[in-house]
């Protein structure tokens, strides 16, 4: 009876609360981030002469809790008529986690990276060390970042006091607007091509073959794109 009607009561359909009061700023602001991104390139495209960048501009976030896990028996090859797929025992073996601290140019696509034990404040400063090794002095680095609290912690902060004026800017995506920010496109292809059923004998081989996946895209970079229109809705 329920399924002949246009109300479906037995059915749950979930639905995301904007719990920011100023989420369409905060959106503005990273969409016209977006658009300096899409002039900037343009001029790229047309210079002549490849010249170090004024301005890089960073999509940031982690990703956490990456399990290393190992298999308790061997895989069993697909066999025809037998089984189609890889054989697994549903037993394994957990070796612990990994957090992967990453941001892309967006201009260049290059992904910097660090693979870390845990993803506090002191990772996160870490992190901006080496983007600040990274560029030239005279390059401002604009990252775009969530609300996480290594970002926004005292000791975060204090060490981006300490740098000269204009060398660091950072702009916050609303809460719950984690879709605003282009990393998270990264982190699912990883997801699904790297990370999905991995099996490995430790945390530095999982390590290892994380760093020769980002090594690899690195050679041959991929830019991200904000794929909508400011005028259009999200």
């Amino acid at each position: 009876m329920l399924a002949d009607e246009d109300v479906k009561p037995h059915k749950v359909r979930y639905y995301l609360e904007r719990r920011d009061e100023d989420f369409e700023p905060k959106m503005a602001e990273v969409l016209c981030v977006y658009q300096e991104v899409a002039v900037l390139r343009a001029n790229d495209e047309q210079a002549e002469v490849e010249a170090a960048p004024k301005v890089a501009i960073i999509s940031d976030d982690e990703k956490p809790g990456i399990q290393a896990i190992s298999n308790t028996a061997p895989d069993r090859p697909p066999v025809p008529g037998v089984h189609p797929c890889i054989a697994r025992d549903h037993e394994y073996k957990r070796h612990g986690t990994l957090s992967l601290l990453a941001g892309i140019d967006l201009r260049t696509g290059h992904v910097h990276a660090c693979v870390e034990e845990r993803h506090r404040s002191r990772e996160f400063v870490a992190f901006l060390r080496k983007l600040d090794t990274a560029y030239p002095p005279e390059t401002a680095i604009k990252i775009i970042l969530d609300n996480h609290s290594a970002h926004l912690s005292k000791e975060t902060k204090n060490w981006l006091d300490a740098q000269p004026d204009g060398r660091f800017s950072l702009v916050f995506i609303p809460k719950h607007g984690s879709w605003l920010n282009l990393i998270e496109e990264f982190f699912s292809k990883m997801a699904r091509s790297v990370l999905r059923g991995i099996r490995v004998a430790s945390k530095a081989e999982l390590k290892q073959r994380i760093v020769a996946y980002l090594d690899d895209l690195n050679r041959a970079p991929v830019i991200q794109k904000w794929r909508y229109k400011l005028a259009q809705p999200v």
